[in-house]
């Protein structure tokens, strides 16, 4: 789906800036931009979409983390040598976090609203 060009956030910032913004995966600027965004802006749908979608992608990774933290634990009594190979698998996951938020970032900025698999659905049906 496309935006429809042109546009200002609450804050006034353009549109395509606010949507880079939810995605950033800098210093918690993705969480604290996207909470100042569904607070302050009621009526933009598009913002709204993108600010969900990136709080939903976030509580999606703080659970995958929780469970690479669980297994990492076990497999550190099981062998030292599976929990070395599972840190392979731990970068994997921080690496296609970090690859994930890029495309969205540029994907929003491009004023294209994608919708991720699983979680797009709700932030779309949320964001009205």
């Amino acid at each position: 789906m496309q935006n429809p060009s042109g546009g200002k956030t609450a804050l006034g910032l353009d549109l395509n800036v606010g949507g880079l913004l939810v995605y950033l995966p800098i210093c918690g600027i993705n969480l604290i931009y996207s909470i100042i965004v569904l607070v302050t802006d009621k009526q933009n749908k598009i913002m709204r979409f993108h600010a969900f979608q990136s709080l939903l992608l976030i509580a999606g990774l703080i659970v995958l983390w929780i469970g690479i933290v669980i297994i990492s634990v076990v497999l550190a009594f099981v062998s030292s040598t599976l929990s070395m190979l599972f840190s392979l698998v731990v970068w994997l996951v921080v690496l296609g976090f970090l690859g994930l938020a890029i495309f969205m970032c540029i994907k929003a900025y491009g004023g294209e609203m994608t919708k991720l698999p699983l979680i797009g659905d709700m932030a779309d049906k949320w964001s009205n």
